[in-house]
């Protein structure tokens, strides 16, 4: 009996019978026994990069937000303007605290006049729930149902050419002029393996390519999971477990709740200012970033890239004569081939080029801060939010 089979507390997604079925290695995530690696890392991070790749992240938290009171609420709660999102759309933004640390980061998705869909990270999700509940001056209409949904995300160049074969969507309903960007659309397949399903389908992701996350009730995830995996084979699709999620988001320097942006930490420290919309009416943690930004922050998010021997860990501090910052996340990333790495650094230590050494187990290693994001995929489809 393994470890984890001994451990009871563990959720597991609708999915998990079709990981088994791919003899995938599972690892212990956030309260949830999810798939680490199928293949390989570095196959299944290249096959993101080149062809595309399948994930389950039906892990992920989703709240429903709706009725008269739900714009009010959300943009008072949220740091981005939710005014502005129109119906079919969707808006990368973040639950703030009191003080301007980060509750959790999320994608609202505006599926009607007055429905919002809030997608939220899974080890947050009863966490989020509450923050909202406890903040609803507004008394809006709020429902967790996260554990109704299956949801996969479809992500790399041909990740639409998949996806529309597989649904059988021969028109233009997806392409990237069509569905840009941070779009999100219903559709329900006629015949097929998946006939009658409702689908809710955004162009979004967390790797850096071109894809989709789809959302479904449960009953139907695992036959959209094994339909995509069928499909998709002749594509060179390969299902990716966390462990190449991580590299891929890393790459694209996407943050991740827990390592870049926390609770303890202010969101303008996190390198996510963009998101925070202070020409719009109060919201929460708004004064406390105004305060911030005033005085000035002592550190900020940068990007580095070890130059000497070795990999730069979360957790690692860096040096510059004295402690001047530490390490969020690093690794050497299979596209890049490169050990890099995010870091909060002295504000003074932060322009790219500075050479810093970081102190890995006792050792000094010469790192240098550097542009990010590390890689950028070289087509850009429709616009963002």
């Amino acid at each position: 009996m393994s470890l984890l089979s001994e451990i009871p507390t563990l959720s597991r997604t609708p999915l998990y019978p079709c990981h088994q079925e791919l003899h995938a290695k599972f690892t212990s995530f956030g309260g949830w026994e999810m798939p680490v690696q199928y293949s390989g890392v570095t196959e299944e991070h290249l096959a993101v990069r080149n062809e595309v790749g399948l994930f389950d992240v039906s892990h992920m938290g989703e709240i429903i937000v709706d009725g008269p009171k739900a714009l009010a609420f959300l943009q008072r709660v949220t740091s981005n303007n939710v005014e502005v999102l129109k119906i079919g759309r969707a808006q990368y933004s973040l639950l703030l605290n009191t003080t301007g640390g980060v509750v959790d980061d999320i994608i609202i998705y505006r599926l009607a006049p007055e429905s919002y869909l809030l997608c939220v990270n899974a080890s947050n999700t009863n966490k989020d729930y509450l923050w909202l509940s406890n903040h609803n001056d507004e008394n809006a209409k709020i429902e967790n149902r996260s554990n109704e949904f299956s949801q996969v995300a479809i992500q790399g160049p041909r990740a639409e050419e998949v996806l529309c074969n597989a649904l059988g969507v021969h028109d233009n309903l997806l392409s990237a002029t069509n569905l840009t960007s941070f779009s999100v659309t219903e559709y329900v397949p006629s015949g097929g393996r998946l006939n009658g399903v409702k689908l809710v389908i955004a162009r979004t992701g967390y790797t850096g390519e071109d894809g989709f996350e789809i959302f479904c009730l449960n009953h139907a995830g695992p036959m959209l999971w094994r339909l995509l995996i069928d499909v998709g084979k002749p594509y060179g699709l390969k299902p990716v477990g966390l462990a190449a999620r991580d590299t891929l988001r890393l790459e694209a320097c996407y943050p991740l709740h827990g390592h870049e942006l926390r609770d303890d930490v202010s969101a303008l420290q996190s390198g996510v200012g963009k998101y925070i919309k202070f020409d719009k009416p109060a919201f929460i943690g708004k004064d406390a970033l105004l305060r911030l930004k005033e005085g000035g922050i002592s550190r900020k998010l940068v990007g580095v890239e070890v130059t000497g021997r070795g990999i730069v860990r979360e957790g690692v501090s860096l040096f510059s004569g004295k402690e001047v910052g530490v390490v969020t996340s690093g690794t050497k990333t299979p596209s890049i081939s490169k050990p890099v790495g995010l870091a909060f650094v002295d504000v003074d230590r932060c322009e790219v080029g500075t050479e810093l050494e970081a102190d890995i187990r006792g050792k000094r290693v010469s790192v240098v801060v550097c542009k990010i994001p590390f890689y950028v995929r070289a087509k850009k489809y429709g616009s963002t939010s």
